[in-house]
């Protein structure tokens, strides 16, 4: 059995947790990178392997900055306030 096997599922790269602060912004950047290209183009495998692993990277992100800071644009409220509407609900132009 392979080393990296947890679980039935095969871990593809290092654990997350393992990964200094800068080797796992740039595993971020990559993974995200290259996210475009394996939803199009790669195959189911591909992009499972893909989303547990960018869920993984992400996770630890977040474990380790709980404070980030967030853009107020990138909230429910600041979007709203960007389209100037409560709504969800796009209205026709003109009317």
């Amino acid at each position: 059995m392979n080393a990296h096997d947890e679980r039935g599922t095969t871990m593809t790269g290092v654990d997350p947790s393992r990964l200094d602060d800068q080797q796992l912004m740039k595993e971020l950047e990559t993974i995200h990178r290259t996210r475009h290209d394996t939803l199009l183009y790669g195959s189911n495998d591909a992009l499972r392997a893909h989303n547990e692993r960018m869920a993984q990277l992400e996770g630890e992100y977040l474990r380790r900055n709980p404070r980030r800071p967030v853009a107020p644009g990138r909230t429910r409220e600041g979007a709203r306030e960007r389209t100037g509407s409560d709504s969800a609900t796009p209205t026709a132009s003109g009317t």
